[in-house]
């Protein structure tokens, strides 16, 4: 076996598959390293290392088809999965929209060197990891009113994945992941408020300083202290980017395949309608470079390609998979993704909200009186009716300044409502997946005091 054992690998499995009895097949294999270290109280509190492989094997028979998964990579092993798979295929009910992708349609263009997924820098020794969270809890500590650091994190991770089938496809690419995290505490007693800040980055050389991590989740948390409930009543409520991508979250979950094809989504009428306002578009870009969701073929070896969602506020059309697609008698949009233990679904990956024309202490500034939403807990979202209630805490706005703290309180209203009445600022974080600007949605009722 060479030095990658991850091809050879792919090929046994589809070769045990077909030697099984199976009709089709496709294989994953996934193989990776995650470093992770927590510090707490300027002591090193854990550290964990771990390595591994994954194997996964979807077997067809026919129209039947059945999924099974095995970190063990011994010849035995893959001939007993291979031999359990097409049994299991073999008891599975029919499904005419179960299939592998047609040849002619697999995506030509299989090299990901372009998205620059993965970091060539060496893997960090766990004493750089550790003095990043020492320091991004000392940053923190150091912030005025804060007074303890639940927890600080700093971890690495490589991940190399290819998947291979009976129709000819074969494709791999790696990633890599960089990232720093701070939970600060303010106040004590029942009057202590959390908040956090963490960062990623494909790029190690990218991501922010661990100080200055701290030093803002510090600093966020600090200005929870004291905080209150706020008014009952409808206002205006502004999501703040942290937490904007959300709302956008929703519209991906009604608007896609598995969800309209069981008719359970309060979008599977709006096609060709407005579902946000008319000078807003919601791209899909899967070929954004050192961004986590980019990927240049999908999990059934479909070219990805960047599509409108969302063009001038009208719906163009559902996030699809083969198996969603032929449901509903269309083509796969490229959106499948899978674990290596089960079989394809819909998913979307990368997508830009247009943004506004202000920046967030304006639109603030215009709302007059209402709430910022910097955290949510918890959720009631209806996914047929779109009926949505979540808890939060932030800030009351006051005459177009942020007033006071506030937590204990419930917003509530209408997603397509919401939605078609958004108002974005210009303060989306290019290095997100979901590149998603503050929020402001007017109307909305709150239940506080």
């Amino acid at each position: 076996m060479s030095d990658d054992p991850i091809p050879s690998l792919t090929q046994a499995l589809l070769d045990a598959a077909r030697q099984a009895g199976a009709d089709a097949a496709d294989a994953l294999v996934t193989a990776g390293t995650s470093l992770s270290i927590d510090v707490r109280d300027g002591r090193l509190e854990q550290a964990e290392r771990s390595e591994g492989i994954e194997l996964g094997l979807r077997v067809l028979i026919g129209r039947r088809q059945a999924c099974v998964s095995a970190s063990d990579s011994r010849p035995e092993t893959l001939a007993e999965m291979a031999g359990r798979a097409v049994a299991m295929a073999r008891e599975a009910p029919e499904d005419a929209t179960v299939g592998l992708a047609d040849p002619s349609d697999l995506a030509r263009n299989r090299d990901a060197g372009f998205l620059e997924l993965a970091d060539p820098s060496p893997e960090p020794d766990p004493a750089a990891l550790e003095d990043d969270a020492r320091r991004a809890e000392a940053a923190a500590l150091s912030v005025p009113g804060v007074a303890q650091v639940q927890s600080a994190s700093a971890g690495y991770g490589h991940r190399r994945m290819m998947l291979a089938a009976s129709n000819g496809f074969s494709g791999s690419y790696a990633r890599t992941s960089r990232s720093t995290s701070c939970v600060a505490i303010s106040g004590e007693g029942s009057g202590m408020e959390r908040d956090w800040c963490a960062e990623s980055r494909t790029f190690q050389s990218e991501l922010p300083s661990a100080d200055e991590i701290g030093r803002i989740a510090g600093a966020r948390a600090a200005a929870l202290a004291g905080a209150r409930r706020p008014k009952s009543g409808a206002f205006p409520v502004l999501f703040d980017e942290r937490v904007a991508a959300s709302l956008i979250g929703h519209l991906l979950s009604a608007i896609n395949g598995t969800a309209i094809v069981r008719g359970a989504s309060w979008a599977r009428d709006l096609i060709g309608r407005d579902v946000l306002p008319a000078e807003l578009s919601l791209i899909e870009e899967p070929h954004r470079p050192r961004i986590a969701g980019s990927r240049p073929f999908d999990s059934e070896g479909l070219a990805t390609t960047r599509r409108a969602l969302v063009e001038n506020g009208v719906l163009t059309g559902w996030v699809l998979d083969l198996a969603s697609a032929r449901k509903l008698g269309l083509s796969s949009t490229g959106n499948a993704v899978r674990p290596v233990s089960g079989p394809p679904s819909p998913a979307a990956g990368n997508v830009t909200l247009s943004p506004g024309a202000l920046d967030r202490d304006a639109l603030i500034a215009e709302m007059g009186t209402g709430l910022l939403v910097t955290s949510l807990i918890g959720s009631t979202i209806n996914p047929t009716t779109g009926d949505y209630s979540r808890g939060a805490s932030g800030f009351w706005v006051e005459n177009g300044r942020i007033a006071y703290p506030v937590n204990e309180c419930t917003i509530a209203g209408h997603l397509p409502e919401m939605l078609r009445r958004l108002q974005p600022a210009n303060d989306a974080r290019d290095h997100l997946s979901r590149r998603v600007p503050s929020l402001l949605v007017e109307g909305m009722t709150l239940a506080g005091a």
